[in-house]
């Protein structure tokens, strides 16, 4: 059944308000005509809550816009969706990425993630390339999908908006790694869900990393937003030190955009419910309105929190990844690179859900501390704790 507007419908009864269900939900095709995001094919969701949002077909198939009846979610930075033949990857000094950083999801991998590191080229039996040189969080983010279709699903009386398609990140004498990705959201409902699956084509054996870089804007964040997660431990925060407190902003509550601020990082360790899921959210009490992502913690073992409260560029990110923050060498010296054999794959599995109301926040805040209480304090020391993650090979 499609509960729209109060009511709740079956197919018939749908069909009988509008022949058309575009009318009130659905997802089309359309393309960019304008500045650097010219050319870029993109797929509109709605579904008829007041959620919309976009999937950039020519950039991975990632969220961008996100909006909830005429609210911001994602965050639109300066760079803007630009197209991938405007892209940059390897410029300055592995840093070029940002030039293409926005969007409510940009996905990090999918042999590399995090800061610039020269990995040893050992296992790609090539002679002449002693090192493939990875630029931050990895090139995936700027390659075009193949759509392989999207539309309206119906089941009964229940319908789904999906699209899929394939990312294909390949090169002679190296990686050929395939993202094959789908995303759907049920009309009358607050939820995306994206399913992704990693697969090496090639017949190299090859690291596989992956994060996804989750950017929440105004007004979800606001003065006095929080972040809520079922932190049993904070492992690590990038300013950790004799400036620990030196910009003022600990890891629970948000002030307004700052000047000057400079970006601040933190990992969680995070407990999980019986189902192995793990929910983090970032609400807006004044408001009424909340972002929930639920990640499971056999895929996604590593959760961070950006803050990134400049003035002008003003979001904080949620991001589950399969690694430590260490980065990529030390995910090798620890054993805990994933590697790739032929035809070898992994998949994850997220919810992304719209908080609507006090209600609903209060039942997230409720979900999420059933788990564990996160530290009252805003400040709490770094336990430098990166726990070994199993089941590498």
């Amino acid at each position: 059944m499609v509960k729209l507007y109060g009511e709740t419908l079956t197919r018939r009864q749908l069909s009988e308000r509008s022949s058309a269900l575009s009318q009130f939900a659905g997802v089309r095709l359309m393309t960019l005509g304008d500045g650097v995001e010219r050319g870029i094919r993109m797929l509109e969701f709605r579904t008829g809550t007041g959620l919309r949002f976009t999937v950039l077909v020519d950039r991975a198939l990632d969220i961008a816009d996100c909006e909830y009846r005429g609210m911001a979610v994602g965050w639109h930075s300066p760079s803007g969706f630009k197209h991938p033949g405007l892209a940059e990857y390897e410029g300055e000094g592995g840093l070029a990425w940002l030039r293409s950083f926005s969007g409510l999801v940009m996905t990090c991998g999918l042999d590399h993630i995090l800061f610039m590191y020269d990995e040893p080229a050992d296992h790609y039996v090539y002679g002449p390339r002693k090192s493939v040189s990875h630029s931050i969080h990895g090139r995936v983010a700027t390659i075009p999908a193949r759509l392989t279709g999207y539309g309206e699903s119906w089941e009964g009386d229940d319908c789904t908006l999906w699209c899929e398609g394939v990312v294909r990140q390949g090169t002679v004498f190296g990686e050929d790694l395939e993202l094959v990705r789908r995303i759907e959201a049920k009309v009358g409902s607050n939820e995306i869900r994206l399913f992704d699956r990693v697969v090496n084509r090639g017949f190299y054996r090859t690291p596989h990393m992956f994060c996804y870089h989750i950017n929440v804007g105004h007004p979800v964040v606001a003065e006095g937003s929080r972040y809520l997660a079922p932190i049993k431990d904070v492992v690590w925060a990038a300013h950790a030190g004799a400036d620990y407190r030196k910009q003022k902003v600990g890891y629970r509550t948000f002030p307004a955009p700052q000047l000057n601020f400079h970006e601040q990082v933190w990992q969680h360790e995070l407990a999980a419910g019986d189902s192995g899921e793990a929910p983090v959210a970032l609400v807006n009490d004044a408001l009424g309105i909340g972002f929930e992502v639920v990640t499971r913690k056999d895929q996604f073992p590593c959760m961070y929190e950006w803050q990134n409260l400049q003035a002008g560029q003003y979001a904080v990110g949620i991001e589950p990844s399969t690694n430590h923050v260490l980065g990529h060498k030390a995910a090798r010296e620890r054993g805990e690179l994933i590697w790739l054999e032929h035809g070898d794959e992994r998949s994850y599995d997220t919810i992304f859900r719209i908080l609507a109301g006090k209600d609903e926040i209060a039942a997230a805040e409720k979900r999420i501390t059933a788990l564990a209480r996160q530290p009252e304090e805003d400040f709490p020391e770094p336990s430098g704790n990166h726990l070994p993650i199993g089941g590498r090979s």
